[in-house]
């Protein structure tokens, strides 16, 4: 099942069910009118998006539409909480490398994660605005799940079942704020703006055996100003798996119907599958050349973020954004 969310004019949007070929859409109207309704009661509502999916899917929905991107939303428009792990070792080992830093031995066994801003979300379509250049503007393309209810302490096998849907995310940073920031001992802030996620969010059987061990194992497409830069494995590199993420969340507190939460930036040792971050880039100039040569983004730069089936097809739709000065 494909869920999505049109602009309506509100806060949250309408939910929509979409067709598998992304063509085609069904306003859930009835059923559930946005997303964190169905997810507050996911056992109930479920099955009835699922009837919806089916009909649409074999051509029996009566009031199918054509289904457009840019007139969606996130598939949540705003969270109750967005946590970002930092899951793939080899973007940090190759960060720290390039500053002739260590990885702690720690970060092997205990993930990285920040708690970033949920209240506005950004669409697939949605400019990345910016007030100024200079602040070091990078894309950052992942993999990203949204859940039902975790409780406190829950196993990693435990907080995998909690998974009600996965999508992509572009986890915009500033890099030039980032270190300021940092310095500061409490986490980001002004780094990281409005985070833009794909069109639709899907339930993990539309993934089929793509999902395995908790991981995505597609490949994930970066493309910057039409040239594409990435070709990422998302899954064999993935050090921790959205269970053990979710759970290392949940350590301490219990995790709500409607989080979402993200792989970090997908990284491959293989430099010769690109990069989904600009950060990356630069750290494999700085560590072959002795500095970086490519820049961050500029105004009117154009970023798109995609995920392929084994058949060919987009699986979430892209993210496609430009970024625009406030």
């Amino acid at each position: 099942m494909k869920l999505a969310t049109l602009k309506d004019g509100s806060r949250d949007g309408q939910l929509v069910v979409v067709s598998k070929d992304l063509s085609q859409a069904h306003y859930a109207t009835g059923i559930a009118n946005t997303l964190q309704q169905a997810l507050d009661d996911w056992a109930f509502i479920s099955p009835q998006l699922e009837d919806v999916s089916v009909a649409l899917n074999q051509g029996r929905a009566r009031h199918a539409f054509a289904f457009d991107t840019a007139q969606c939303m996130a598939p949540l428009p705003r969270a109750f909480q967005w946590a970002d792990g930092s899951a793939y070792l080899n973007h940090v080992e190759l960060v720290r490398r390039a500053r002739n830093a260590t990885v702690p031995e720690s970060f092997y066994t205990d993930p990285l994660m920040y708690q970033g801003g949920s209240d506005d979300f950004a669409g697939p379509r949605d400019p990345i605005v910016v007030p100024d250049t200079a602040y070091g503007i990078d894309f950052e393309s992942e993999i990203a799940v949204i859940t039902g209810d975790v409780a406190m302490q829950a196993t990693p096998e435990e907080a995998l079942e909690s998974i009600r849907l996965v999508m992509l995310a572009n986890d915009v940073s500033l890099r030039n704020l980032i270190p300021d920031e940092l310095a500061k001992g409490f986490g980001f802030v002004q780094s990281k703006p409005a985070t833009a996620f794909s069109p639709v969010a899907v339930t993990l059987d539309e993934v089929g055996d793509l999902w395995q061990g908790g991981r995505l194992a597609g490949v994930l497409q970066s493309v910057w100003n039409g040239r594409r830069v990435g070709l990422c494995e998302a899954g064999p590199e993935m050090t921790f798996h959205f269970g053990q993420l979710i759970a290392h969340l949940a350590k301490t507190r219990r995790v709500r119907a409607g989080s979402v939460i993200g792989s970090g930036t997908v990284s491959n040792k293989d430099w010769a599958n690109g990069y989904s971050c600009i950060a990356e880039k630069r750290c494999i100039e700085t560590i072959e050349n002795g500095a970086p040569t490519t820049d961050f983004m500029a105004f009117g730069d154009t970023i798109r973020i995609e995920m392929k089936g084994r058949d060919g097809q987009s699986i979430f739709g892209a993210i496609d954004q430009v970024v625009t000065p406030l």
